[in-house]
């Protein structure tokens, strides 16, 4: 696709930097991207991709907006509030950039309407907030070969990881399975308004470099954030030959929707402590404090009795921990704890704990005396 003269001016900037060049900026033009989901990461990834000049952008949502998603969904105003998502945002991509071509998608994603709508796109962007989507999507896009950028919030803490078929892991060679309850929503647990602006841009990146085939994505490798303390970390992830999806004997070979929790287990087996829960715990019994933070965060200061096992050396020490000790996953602020959980589950460990708010939540509430780095 040749650029037009208006096209060569809007995008200069792109232009002039030599890996992109115009050649790459016909290749943003050609691109088909699908944003599931126009939240607090799907707004930052769209207006990013919609400015860059991806000539295809399919925004998905099903939700309407809300007055309590001004705070950090920037693809919207006041104006917008109960009106559909996939509508207004799609107006104001149409606005950001007339020269591309914005498709509206108000729609539930299922397992029965998934093909369809990633039919027509190439890249699919992951800004949901619903585990079940998230592997839904995860599988899909594994079976229907697209490229995908994957990314999660909570609280203070992000993370963030890309999936190109035939060419890494994927999700589910991580965290092998979740259910929806496991990570609390946005309006459970709450957000930085900033958080999901650092990550849904993260995830535009991604998406850019997939496309015009510059620098290093993230395949094989889980990036996490800590705004907190503004620290990004990077964990290296392998396909597990046994992934469900991408392994070398796959159980699931079509998409499928998750199925509902267990009567009187909305949670999906997770218990959520908070710093005086585990001080209470902490004087009628001993449980097993697993630390997932980095070497040189648990040498600075942790729980007596907590067990280091850093969270990417997890996956193949999870055999260290005995099926029924209900363990107290511990890290700094709380988001590294609830990944292991995660794990911890999928590897059939009953009753797995997260210590909400993290060390930092201990510090404050507990033991000012605690050094947390």
């Amino acid at each position: 696709m040749t650029l037009s003269a208006t096209e060569r001016a809007r995008y200069h900037r792109h232009i002039a930097l030599a890996e992109i060049g115009a050649a790459g900026q016909e290749k943003l033009k050609a691109a088909r991207v699908l944003i599931i989901g126009a939240g607090g990461l799907g707004s930052p990834a769209a207006l990013y991709l919609a400015a860059a000049g991806c000539g295809t952008l399919g925004l998905l949502d099903f939700d309407r907006v809300d007055l309590s998603n001004l705070q950090r969904q920037v693809l919207f105003d006041s104006a917008g509030v109960a009106r559909p998502k996939a509508e207004a945002g799609g107006e104001r991509l149409a606005a950001l950039n007339p020269e591309i071509r914005i498709n509206a998608h108000t729609l539930e994603l299922k397992a029965a309407n998934v093909r369809a709508a990633l039919a027509d796109y190439d890249i699919v962007i992951d800004g949901t907030d619903r585990l079940a989507t998230r592997y839904l999507l995860n599988d899909a896009c594994v079976l229907y070969g697209k490229a995908l950028v994957s990314a999660a919030i909570h609280r203070f803490e992000g993370q963030l990881m890309t999936y190109v078929p035939h060419q890494g892991p994927c999700y589910r060679c991580l965290f092998p399975q979740g259910r929806d309850g496991i990570v609390a929503t946005c309006a459970e647990a709450g957000v930085l308004g900033v958080l999901p602006g650092v990550l849904g841009t993260l995830q535009a990146t991604e998406a850019i470099k997939l496309i015009t085939g510059v620098g290093e994505p993230l395949i094989g490798r889980l990036l996490t954030y800590d705004a907190l303390d503004m620290r990004f970390q990077e964990f290296r992830v392998s396909r597990r030959r046994d992934c469900a999806v991408c392994g070398d004997a796959p159980s699931i070979t079509e998409p499928r929707d998750q199925d509902p929790a267990p009567a009187g287990d909305p949670s999906g087996g997770v218990r959520r402590l908070s710093a005086g829960d585990l001080q209470e715990l902490l004087q009628t019994r001993a449980p097993l404090l697993v630390d997932v933070r980095e070497p040189y965060e648990f040498a600075a200061g942790h729980l007596a009795g907590a067990r280091h096992i850093p969270l990417g050396e997890l996956p193949r020490r999870l055999a260290e921990i005995p099926k029924d000790a209900a363990p107290v996953f511990i890290c700094r602020s709380g988001g590294r704890s609830l990944a292991a959980c995660a794990m911890a589950l999928a590897a059939g460990i009953a009753s797995p704990a997260n210590l909400e708010g993290g060390l930092q939540a201990w510090a404050r509430e507990v033991d000012p005396t605690l050094a947390v780095a």
